[in-house]
């Protein structure tokens, strides 16, 4: 007769599986848990280190931060599943497989960044199938390092069990703290100590350094005794190549980033910095080569045809009642040099969130040259703030004229700019008859964008008149693809006049800019809103 048997209490720990006894440690078994959960806390930390720099670093590239971030964690959390399921075959290995897991996630890790700017850099403008390399490649490596973090959870439970065994509910619960801690700082200190320090390219190599040994040390110092000789010194040779390339990347990695630059800008490279806000490259404007000005990555001013973009943005808007004019974006001063060129301007105020930019446009001198030494002008203020919040406490009625010369709607803190809620702050700030003129993006390129601005502006209560100007000429080179036409909507409360003063510089084909425009134009479109946003590129 079978005797029935009660069930074990609560809290007991089950039962050993076959083969999978307590293991010999160097150290007591308190300790070898504090050793396990330590190493689970800097593995964490990594990984969400080499998770935020793939954000950070596609958003730069790329552009749309919302849209990369979403690919990354999505892919990331899928991959970390399947890794998981994947690892279960190694559980009998556990600690061969967590030294070997370690190992290959520090090298895909440590290397991703340099990875994906190698491709952005030198093959950005293959077009045709690889025209979207790096983002293939962002996903690529997503989907890698989820299924290599996935993979330790399983093995680190068996590890943190061998070590002693407890009830599964006990050890999981202590594995996610030490987890979640990790994560913890491994989230604050990639922003606030990893890239202001060392930079998104020497940060990821350090965090796969750290990586390595960390997992190296767990496995080697804690759980040799599971490990045969031979897997042992595998293990060590493994880790001792990573680290070595990893090393070699670091000293080499101030040439790399040069050569990228090179390939990107070409040769003629003066400044490139960056800032607490954006990177910074100026390539020319010495010995009579052209000057260009490119903000993460991308070309932002021409010395061969900057005057025309800047022309068509002011003066327009400067066509009536211009002695208090208010600049937002813009730090390069080359707006600003062109509403100094009106006479009657008595104060203009620039709200720049760069100090670091302004102080290049100050001091740079083919930057300067180019801008007229527009910021030596006693009539000028700079206030070094964000637009938004800067317009929220600025004073009613206080201005004839606002430019917004701000970044494309590309990411989420740009896109705030171009709300509803934003032209609503700007234009209780314009006086009576006062105008706001937008840099609304290109055209023919992004049409939608285009007039999702011209409807965001109306809804703010602005009447407006879109109009567009010919961009690029045809001899720039640029390799982030820069449209060859630009936009722009002037808005008042009545209906604005499109023109220039008499007097005034004048800007060719206006009306024909605004014949162009509406050829474009997209009916019926949604305003953009902070908790809405509608621009899709």
């Amino acid at each position: 007769m079978i005797e029935p048997h009660a069930p074990a209490p609560p809290g007991t720990a089950p039962p050993p599986r076959r083969g999978a006894g307590q293991a010999r440690l160097p150290v007591r078994p308190a300790t070898g848990r504090f050793l396990v959960l330590t190493g689970v806390f800097v593995c964490a930390a990594c990984g969400l280190v080499y998770e935020l720099e793939l954000v950070a670093l596609a958003s730069y590239l790329i552009g749309d931060s919302i849209t990369q971030a979403s690919v990354v964690l999505s892919v990331m959390v899928f991959a970390m599943g399947i890794g998981s399921l994947l690892a279960k075959r190694l559980r009998c290995r556990a600690a061969a497989g967590f030294g070997a897991v370690e190992a290959l996630l520090a090298l895909v890790g440590g290397c991703s960044a340099m990875a994906l700017y190698a491709v952005f850099a030198w093959t950005g403008d293959w077009g045709g199938a690889w025209a979207n390399g790096s983002s293939y490649l962002l996903v690529g490596f997503s989907l890698a390092i989820g299924l290599l973090i996935g993979a330790e959870v399983p093995l680190l439970m068996e590890l943190i069990q061998r070590v002693r065994r407890q009830d599964a509910g006990g050890a999981v619960a202590d594995l996610f703290a030490a987890d979640y801690v990790g994560a913890l700082a491994g989230g604050l200190a990639f922003p606030f100590l990893l890239l202001p320090l060392l930079g998104q390219l020497t940060a990821t190599l350090i965090t796969g350094t750290v990586n390595a040994i960390a997992g190296a040390a767990l496995v080697l110092g804690l759980f040799r005794q599971d490990l045969t000789r031979r897997g042992r010194w595998l293990l060590v040779v493994a880790n001792l190549l990573v680290l070595a390339l990893l090393a070699s990347a670091a000293v080499l990695v101030d040439d790399f980033e040069r050569s990228a630059r090179h390939a990107m800008y070409g040769r003629d490279v003066r400044v490139a910095m960056h800032t607490d806000v954006q990177d910074v490259v100026l390539t020319g404007g010495t010995d009579g080569s052209r000057f260009d000005l490119y903000l993460d990555g991308r070309l932002r001013v021409s010395g061969s045809d900057e005057r025309r973009y800047h022309e068509a943005l002011v003066h327009p808007a400067m066509n009536g009642p211009h002695a208090r004019v208010l600049v937002l974006g813009g730090g390069d001063g080359l707006a600003l040099r062109e509403v100094l060129r009106h006479r009657g301007v008595r104060r203009v105020d620039v709200v720049e969130l760069d100090t670091a930019f302004v102080r290049l446009a100050r001091t740079d001198p083919a930057l300067s040259a180019l801008n007229d030494h527009a910021y030596g002008d006693p009539r000028v203020r700079v206030f070094a703030s964000d637009a938004f919040g800067w317009l929220r406490q600025a004073p009613r009625d206080a201005y004839d004229v606002v430019v917004s010369d701000l970044p494309d709607p590309r990411n989420t803190s740009s896109t705030k700019l171009y709300s509803q809620e934003f032209y609503g702050l700007a234009s209780e700030v314009l006086g009576a008859g006062g105008r706001l003129v937008v840099h609304a993006g290109p055209v023919a390129a992004r049409p939608h964008a285009f007039w999702t601005v011209d409807a965001t502006v109306r809804a703010a209560g602005l009447r407006t008149v879109p109009y567009s100007v010919g961009g690029r000429d045809s001899g720039t080179t640029d390799r982030s693809r820069v449209p060859h036409d630009w936009g722009y909507v002037l808005a008042s409360r009545a209906r604005p006049r499109l023109g220039t003063a008499a007097g005034a510089p004048g800007v060719p084909s206006l009306q024909a800019g605004v014949r162009a425009a509406a050829r474009t134009r997209l009916a019926g479109l949604p305003p953009s809103t902070l908790v809405h946003p509608r621009y899709a590129y």
